[in-house]
């Protein structure tokens, strides 16, 4: 029987699929997105202070994993309320700082079981803010925005769900006959197939490729910048996911992933290099301009938030509170940070940062000339 898209998928094909997903052009797209991949493990590991990268990649990421959903903030907005998600005042902005919330989770739990089924669960209910199960109704339809035409309705029944899902389970922690960034693609389009939830399935989808590659050993921290690629080429990756359910277009769909991880690898790689090279030029700069101030650890609270507080200096231990107000004021005043008021809080913010973070280059800008 052909594929109808107005018909729940119920004979969704288990894992591994009956095609080839290992082909020449396959293998070798492999290869590149390997070597982009250990790059920027390695140029990630240099950084002193890994919550630099932590804090500040995922942020970008869950930025643009909730556009795609067409869930639109800003990286001024989620910057200003990332270390105070309760204030955020638009539905956008909570959203985005849940997805980056739901990553950390994620990743915590991934350094004690496996990956599962209960992550997924516990990443989708992080996300939307809620108690998320796997879909116990029926009725659930993917429609093309622009026209209302159905395109895709995924398989129905909990029962049914989570015997796909233990599949899925079983595919990314026992094929390892497979590449793991094909197992990475693969699985991304098996769990979108599923869609187990009513909401969020495509952003918790994407935080489960970062979830894998950490888990698969090819990444320290989830810190790639996925979304990216598929923000930029959002049309073709939903045109691709519809090509393999319909045509069984395994080549083309895993191509695309194996692309977009190879370009957000580089992309990345080049951004955690800038970040090194300014935290070399802050740190010269504090030492010329206020040495008296000067300690590596002052320094590198400055680059684990783009928008710094007094409290982030007592908590790191650089300084009391009083003594880190003066600190961070002393770098105002020699035009290294911009202080900005937050209701009854002071906010500090690091522009020479702020602009590295959030251009799609890499620009690194000499201090005191803002």
């Amino acid at each position: 029987m052909s594929f109808d898209p107005r018909r729940p998928y119920n004979t969704l094909p288990e894992l591994p699929p009956a095609a080839e997903i290992e082909s020449k052009p396959v293998l070798k797209a492999c290869i590149e997105a390997r070597a982009a991949l250990a790059e920027l493990k390695a140029v990630g590991g240099l950084i002193p202070s890994q919550a630099v990268l932590i804090n500040t990649i995922p942020l970008l990421e869950a930025q643009a994993s909730s556009e795609i959903e067409n869930i639109v903030t800003t990286s001024d907005a989620l910057f200003r309320f990332s270390q105070m998600e309760e204030r955020a005042d638009d539905r956008a902005t909570k959203e985005a700082l849940r997805y980056r919330g739901a990553l950390h989770r994620g990743f915590q739990s991934i350094r004690e079981r496996p990956l599962n089924t209960n992550t997924a669960v516990m990443v989708c209910s992080w996300i939307k803010g809620g108690d998320m199960q796997i879909r116990r109704v029926s009725g659930t339809a993917l429609s093309n925005a622009a026209t209302g035409e159905v395109i895709y309705t995924p398989p129905e029944g909990e029962a049914l769900l989570r015997e796909k899902l233990a599949n899925w389970e079983r595919f990314i922690h026992e094929a390892t006959t497979v590449d793991p960034l094909v197992r990475m693609a693969v699985a991304h389009y098996q769990f979108e197939a599923i869609h187990p939830f009513l909401d969020g399935n495509g952003r918790t989808g994407r935080v489960l490729n970062l979830l894998m590659l950490v888990e698969l050993g090819l990444l320290d921290q989830p810190v790639l910048y996925l979304s990216r690629h598929i923000l930029r080429n959002r049309p073709e990756y939903y045109a691709r996911l519809q090509a393999v359910t319909r045509d069984g277009a395994w080549e083309a769909w895993i191509g695309f992933m194996l692309a977009a991880v190879t370009d957000t690898a580089r992309w990345t790689t080049a951004k955690v290099r800038a970040i090194r090279q300014l935290q070399a030029e802050a740190t010269a700069f504090v030492k010329a301009r206020a040495g008296k101030i000067h300690s590596r650890e002052l320094v590198d609270v400055l680059f684990e938030q783009p928008y710094c507080r007094i409290q982030n200096l007592v908590e790191a231990g650089v300084a009391k509170r009083q003594t880190a107000s003066v600190y961070l004021k002393q770098l105002v005043d020699i035009g290294m940070l911009r202080e900005v008021r937050m209701g009854r809080e002071k906010l500090f913010i690091h522009p020479g940062f702020v602009r590295l973070l959030t251009s799609d280059e890499h620009p690194v800008s000499a201090y005191g000339q803002d």
